[in-house]
């Protein structure tokens, strides 16, 4: 979501609710043999708080026959009976619409990593793979945590560490401008 024209404090909050949960389930330590169904709360949290909710799911995978909503798993509500295993790349894309006036969705593409091995187990997480600023016009830091505005800011760094080197010199101002810390 990128914003195109004036900016409302409900727009601000709503924006802001559904950054908290893309980077909740972007920042996700989980067990092995964990399923989407399990994970899918991390997203949504923000918004249930808020007495809010979107009507789709939150994550599907992306892969090799380049199907929009390839499987076997998916991260939603609903059971499905496939885990989420390393390798598997997938979206993580939470969000809200209110009804006649505007839509937001933050989404980025992840993959699934081995994190650490311990007594209780192999544990995963995910490793985000798109590289794209996020709109930080649009956000409400006072609604943020101190966790989520510096996962933010490492993000961006990325983001900026990894593009600006690719881009024309006189879009490289650009790029700061747009991944500048919060």
């Amino acid at each position: 979501t990128v914003v195109l024209g004036e900016i409302t404090e409900q727009q601000k909050i709503d924006y802001t609710l559904v950054l908290k949960g893309m980077i909740g389930l972007s920042k996700a330590i989980f067990p092995y043999g964990t399923k989407g169904c399990h994970l899918d709360i991390l997203a949504r949290k923000p918004l249930w708080e808020n007495g809010m909710n979107y009507g789709h799911g939150t994550g599907h995978g992306v892969g090799h026959f380049l199907n929009v909503h390839e499987g076997p798993f998916a991260i939603r509500q609903e059971y499905n009976e496939n885990m989420i295993e390393p390798g598997m790349v997938m979206s993580n894309e939470p969000a809200f619409y209110r009804e006649g006036q505007y839509g937001i969705r933050t989404e980025n593409m992840m993959v699934c990593v081995e994190v650490e091995k311990t007594a209780y187990g192999q544990f995963l997480g995910f490793e985000t793979l798109s590289l794209c600023p996020i709109d930080t016009r649009l956000i409400k830091t006072e609604l943020m945590t101190g966790d989520e505005i510096s996962w933010l800011n490492l993000y961006h760094k990325q983001v900026n560490d990894t593009l600006k080197p690719l881009l024309d010199e006189r879009l490289q101002d650009f790029i700061d401008e747009l991944t500048k810390e919060i």
